[in-house]
């Protein structure tokens, strides 16, 4: 009975397992103006992070099938390599001439010439001074490596796939360590790399030598050299306005912000940085520093650093567009008012003043926001609707393909963040903020009909004419349209919603409107209807322009 129950046990976590990894715990935090850090009592340092770490690009087998014979003074002559030797004068001689078991290459006349060990340098002078030994005069001389033995390397510690890994002596530890997977990002070192040789350290690399200044230096591999890449053990995560956001590690060389600055590459616009620092004592610190203070500042293992810039701004600086014979960038003070701008505008005769538009990115933000938030709501509803039988199935599938297909349009559109303004009585309540757009519309005549009609296009205002004539100009509603859902978006930015059934005094229409058709929305779903709706009315107002669900 109890194996039964632990069995299904075990089916329920397989069938509704939940992800661990995507569980952050959320604390929270407290900060003071007079003082450079704050602590947070019993905050958990026990943190995994996704963040990229520096160096991730460098294994991605690029290098692990490129060898080439690279020429090494030190390289000391080994069994089986390969040398070219020319005579030529009093004898003729050419050949290439391979290093035998007992370490000697054999020249005709001259006999055994023993080279295992000599170095790359001296090989010239060392087969020079056995030629010349039989032959005094008139012989010249010319020997080189013509190709190396392979050797086989033993690759571990924190690599993805360590083993043992053959390759040229002259090849670079940078290769190797490629056939060999790459370091394992999760805890392997790029600066603590050593190669050893019958169980001794004969030499020790470190990768940011290359990352970052290009230096590798040459090293001569023999069979059964090792390569063992350590443990990471001091580090700190990066990020702001840098152009290396990634996890660092801790060295000599990286001990303070400045030392981080300089090889995470901070921008020049950077003023500060702050640290979230976990202490041994089960608390979080929170400092922040100026720049003046990086030198002096050291770094602790685990630390998140932000850099970021920090200006005090007394002015600001708006675009001014459309129907207007002044100024298209204006720098005002910080708490300017529209009504401000308006003053310092230079109109003519065809801007319309009482008609000014605000556009803002801060709004424009907070729309795409909206929208992706319902889109993602509206992903989840459409791939986790059921079915009662296998029609209904198919009827689903279908509808689901072309929900997807329409939110993957709807993710790329751009909303306008245009502010919305009641009347040039609020010029005076509307406070401009920096990077504003303002556009000053023409004294148009023209009303713009798009959406679900069969003659979309721009139809001259009428005076007291309804919103049922301009729709009648465009050819009346398409078969898809939604008669119960007509919007009309004022130039101010005001939003009204109108339907077929009551077109009476409010349904008005004024010069620069827009009138926009929505699609029918027809879907098994009660809750997808809704949300689609929403979202089609959102994207509408948001952008001024109507996307349709099948296309």
């Amino acid at each position: 009975m109890k194996k039964t129950i632990f069995l299904l046990i075990l089916c329920i976590n397989f069938a509704f397992g939940v992800d661990v990894s995507q569980i952050t715990a959320v604390s929270s935090e407290s900060t003071s103006s007079e003082t450079n850090s704050s602590t947070l009592q019993n905050a958990d340092p026990v943190q995994v992070s996704t963040q990229r770490v520096f160096g991730d690009h460098l294994f991605g087998g690029n290098f692990k099938d490129v060898t080439k014979h690279a020429y090494n003074p030190d390289y000391k002559i080994d069994i089986g390599d390969q040398i070219s030797v020319k005579i030529w004068g009093a004898v003729e001689f050419e050949k290439n001439l391979i290093v035998d078991s007992q370490g000697n290459i054999f020249i005709p006349q001259v006999g055994a010439v023993r080279v295992l060990g000599v170095k790359n340098a001296d090989l010239l002078s060392v087969i020079k001074a056995n030629v010349s030994k039989i032959y005094k005069d008139n012989v010249f001389i010319y020997a080189d490596m013509n190709a190396y033995q392979n050797v086989s390397v033993f690759v571990t510690g924190n690599v993805n796939a360590p083993g043992l890994y053959q390759g040229l002596s002259s090849d670079s530890i940078i290769q190797f360590l490629d056939k060999a997977g790459g370091i394992n990002l999760d805890y392997g070192s790029f600066r603590d790399i050593q190669i050893l040789r019958n169980n001794k350290i004969i030499a020790r690399v470190d990768l940011y030598d290359f990352l970052l200044k290009g230096q590798l230096g040459l090293f001569a591999f023999r069979n059964a050299d090792v390569v063992l890449v350590g443990d990471v053990k001091s580090y700190v995560f990066v990020n702001g306005d840098v152009q290396r956001p990634f996890r660092f590690e801790l060295e000599d060389d990286i001990k303070t912000l400045s030392d981080l600055a300089l090889v995470a590459g901070a921008k020049p616009i950077v003023t500060n940085a702050t640290i979230r620092s976990y202490g041994d004592d089960h608390t979080l610190h929170i400092g922040a520093y100026a720049k003046s203070d990086f030198a002096k500042t050291a770094l602790k293992t685990g630390d998140e650093v932000e850099f970021r810039p920090d200006y005090t701004a007394k002015n600001i600086s708006v675009r001014i567009e459309g129907e207007h014979s002044g100024a298209h960038l204006l720098v005002l003070k910080k708490g300017a008012t529209l009504e401000d701008l308006v003053k310092l505008i230079e109109p003519n005769p065809q801007s319309d003043m009482n008609a000014v538009q605000v556009f803002r990115k801060s709004v424009a933000k907070t729309q795409k926001s909206l929208i992706e938030a319902q889109l993602k709501e509206l992903e989840t509803m459409a791939l986790t609707a059921s079915s009662v039988n296998s029609e209904t199935a198919a009827i689903r599938a279908s509808q689901s393909k072309t929900i997807l297909e329409f939110i993957e349009r709807a993710k790329k559109v751009e909303p306008k963040g245009q502010v919305v303004i009641e009347n040039t009585n609020a010029y005076k309540r509307v406070i401009l903020e920096d990077g504003d757009l303002i556009n000053v519309p023409n004294k148009n005549n023209l009303v713009i009909v798009q959406g679900e009609v069969a003659l979309p296009g721009a139809f001259v205002f009428m005076g007291s004419k309804k919103l049922k004539y301009y729709v009648n100009l465009a050819g009346d509603f398409s078969s898809r349209a939604d008669k119960s859902r007509v919007l009309v978006i004022h130039s101010n930015g005001k939003a009204e919603k109108h339907s077929a059934s009551f077109w009476g005094p409010t349904a008005t229409i004024k010069p620069g409107d827009s009138v926009l058709v929505l699609p029918k929305v027809d879907t098994q779903g009660l809750q997808i209807t809704s949300m689609l709706t929403q979202i089609l009315y959102q994207i509408a107002i948001a952008t001024n322009v109507v996307l349709n669900i099948n296309n």
